[in-house]
């Protein structure tokens, strides 16, 4: 335990003293107006993104119907990461989430890195999003004539309001994009299981596991490119770890939590798995493109007129989702750095709404640098943060399970007590799990354009860290010695 971690007595009766959990300062102040259906709805909302709607195409075009079972397995791996983080959450609700769990469990160097390494990936995740959001927006003649700048700009600014009034409209916000997402995917597989029980022909062909058959079968180009889409496949499923963050601004997360993570793995099941079968079963895999969302290429074959609008339509609900999410997390995880000093003194700083501006705000600066690379270079802007915002959710998701591997220790010891709500079969679990993400990040070496240029910034980034923590170590110190004062008076 980091030393600047403040022992209280809880409130639970069966805790003994030396079971007691250090509390986060930073999380003093928030409201708990997160309701049960906000946290369900942010679960499906990370489980549920463009890494679906858009990637889906070109990757089964690669992989073929396989890339349901590269689905399955990393949706796998996903959920033992949430639920080892659902264990944590009860454990001790905090909205520093992980980076809180980090500063106890692996002390205030491992909190300094997950915080910022989070930061890294929402930050260059909001520079994608928002030139999402534009190119999404042009695909619309109206707009087309606006600079694609402008466009990223506006859409900065609408979420930026929205995280600024209250973390309620947050989640009313996501709560209503995640209808959008599950409403659009229902009505693709009620269509497609239409096709499917009544034969009716797709492109001149009869629907079925012939499709699949009669084009190479399951695995129509071999084992490898089924292992090397895994690479991107999991980051379809980054931002699941929302789940933990606003645990901390519900009311009751002993009942909220375990529901909204034990539902993760069946919506994995239903939503991702399921959609790739149907999509095999109705077209071959050579159909489909990275071009285009392959629900649209499905729809556009039976002759569905406007399908590109709607599908459109739900790809920009995604993107604006993902920048919601990522300003609200990233606003509440500086926040629990800054009060530990290992970020500025300013991203502690909350609202009268009980929203840390502060936190937000830097993102959000961040971000317009992402409306400066549109202008500067808007046909390669995605690419470029795509890829490094990768290596910020590979380390968030490894930390999880250091936090987890230790607890889990610790508890052993006696110096903490597990609750009901557990990941199974540790340490064999968050091992084998940390040895798949690593796995999955050294696969980014086979991709020579992108992928091998972002491993080479890993020792940028460590060499940034380490000089950012020489920078704020003194800080960090004088923090903790103020609040181990405080505990003697």
């Amino acid at each position: 335990m980091s030393k600047d971690a403040v022992d209280t007595a809880q409130a639970a009766a069966t805790r003994t003293d030396a079971a007691q959990a250090p509390a986060d300062a930073g999380d003093a102040g928030y409201s708990k107006d997160l309701k049960a259906r906000h946290v369900n709805m942010i679960a499906i909302g990370g489980a549920i993104g463009t890494g679906l709607f858009l990637g889906a195409g070109g990757r089964l075009h690669n992989a073929g119907p396989a890339l349901a079972l590269a689905y399955l397995v990393c949706g796998v791996f996903a959920f033992f990461v949430v639920r080892a983080l659902g264990e944590l959450v009860l454990y001790r609700p905090s909205s520093g989430s992980f980076v809180s769990y980090a500063r106890e469990f692996l002390g205030e160097k491992g909190a300094y890195v997950a915080g910022w390494m989070y930061f890294l990936n929402w930050s260059t995740t909001g520079i994608a999003d928002i030139t999402a959001i534009a190119l999404y927006t042009h695909y619309w003649s109206m707009f087309t004539s606006i600079p694609q700048w402008t466009l990223a700009l506006i859409a900065l600014a609408v979420v930026l309001a929205v995280n600024l009034i209250s973390v309620k409209i947050f989640g009313e916000m996501e709560f209503w994009f995640a209808i959008i997402k599950v409403a659009t995917l229902v009505g693709f597989m009620l269509i497609g299981i239409f096709l499917l029980a009544t034969q009716h022909k797709v492109d001149g062909q009869t629907p079925g596991v012939s499709v699949i058959s009669d084009h190479g079968g399951v695995l129509p180009h071999g084992l490898m490119p089924v292992v090397l889409v895994m690479q991107g496949v999991i980051f379809a499923y980054a931002a699941l770890e929302l789940v933990g963050v606003a645990a901390g601004e519900t009311a009751e997360p002993e009942k909220v939590v375990p529901r909204a993570v034990n539902s993760i793995m069946w919506r994995v099941g239903l939503f991702y798995v399921g959609s790739v079968v149907l999509l095999a079963l109705l077209l071959p895999g050579s159909v489909y493109s990275a071009d285009e969302s392959p629900f649209v290429t499905v729809l556009s074959k039976i002759g569905v007129s406007g399908a590109g609008d709607v599908m459109n339509l739900v790809v920009l609900t995604a993107a604006m989702s993902s920048l919601n999410s990522g300003l609200y997390s990233t606003g509440r995880i500086l926040r629990s750095m800054a009060v530990a000093g290992s970020a500025p003194k300013f991203t502690a700083r909350m609202n009268r709404s009980q929203v840390p501006y502060g936190g937000i705000l830097l993102t959000c600066a961040v971000c317009v640098l992402g409306v400066g690379l549109n202008y500067l270079v808007p046909s390669q802007a995605f690419e470029i943060v795509l890829n490094v915002a990768s290596l910020g959710i590979i380390s968030t998701w490894v930390i999880i399970m250091l936090c987890h591997l230790v607890f889990v220790r610790r508890a052993k010891a006696g110096l903490v007590e597990r609750p009901a709500f557990r990941l199974r079969f540790s340490p064999a679990t968050e091992i084998t799990t940390i040895a798949f993400l690593l796995v999955c990040l050294g696969m980014m070496w086979n991709d020579p354009e992108v992928g091998r240029k972002t491993l080479l910034l890993i020792p940028v980034i460590a060499a940034l860290l380490v000089a950012g923590w020489f920078g704020v170590r003194r800080r960090v110190s004088r923090t903790a010695d103020r609040e181990l004062s405080q505990l003697g008076k």
